[in-house]
């Protein structure tokens, strides 16, 4: 299992996609490829196409580059991905960077083909099953389930219990950078807190529109904190 936050805060318990999966994907993209080279050689033929440029453009740069573009525009997920229910994402969960799916892809070169034990080893001997390309850009390949069977953990958060009710649904609009500048004021000490907070209250007001209905700033911006919570909660 690998403990993923989200961008709504939220803690969830994915699995890390197991070797086999992975194998069997890997499959499924060769042969995504195969008969993806076949149409096209049987076109090129049909047409009497032998220009070199049609080579590189439509037979050889769409199969080099075939898992960097997947993964990188399919939300980390190959045809042989999808069809193992797989996806690439960061080691903390959010979506890898371009970076991150280039370095994967870089030494995919090396640690992909055939299954080598170059890459097939690494990824038996490490916890999360993780080969080279994956230890070098932080990534994991996780196993998606059907979001009811997700465990949604609220320890290591002051979330919401059984039967909250949110006052606030503007608070559904707000921004992860919103939500975090929130966050942090309210969880932070000092002496000049109080005025920091008034000034978040009334900006926080004005955003959403609202007048708040909490004796205090601070109790306005945690319970707008926890409806942004519960909303995020509805979407899992």
């Amino acid at each position: 299992m690998a403990g993923i936050l989200t961008a709504q805060y939220v803690r969830i318990d994915q699995t890390v996609g197991s070797v086999g999966d992975r194998i069997f994907a890997q499959l499924i993209d060769w042969l995504v490829m195969l008969v993806y080279s076949i149409m096209v050689g049987w076109t090129a033929s049909q047409l009497k196409i032998s220009s070199l440029w049609f080579a590189l453009l439509v037979f050889v740069f769409p199969l080099l580059f075939y898992s960097l573009l997947c993964e990188l525009f399919n939300h980390g997920q190959s045809l042989g991905k999808m069809a193992m229910k797989l996806q690439v994402v960061k080691a903390d969960g959010s979506t890898p960077t371009l970076g991150a799916y280039l370095l994967r892809w870089l030494l995919y070169l090396i640690d992909g083909p055939m299954l080598s034990f170059v890459g097939l080893v690494p990824m038996i001997l490490t916890r999360n099953n993780q080969r080279l390309g994956d230890l070098a850009a932080g990534t994991v390949v996780i196993k998606l389930h059907d979001y009811k069977k997700i465990q949604v953990s609220l320890d290591d958060y002051d979330y919401l219990q059984q039967g909250y009710t949110p006052r606030y649904p503007q608070a559904a609009d707000l921004s992860l950078e919103q939500v975090e500048i929130i966050r942090r004021t309210i969880g932070s000490e000092g002496s000049d807190l109080a005025p920091q907070v008034s000034l978040l209250s009334q900006k926080v007001q004005q955003k959403m529109g609202i007048s708040r209905a909490e004796p205090t700033d601070a109790a306005f911006l945690k319970r707008v904190l926890r409806d942004y919570q519960y909303y995020a909660l509805e979407e899992i």
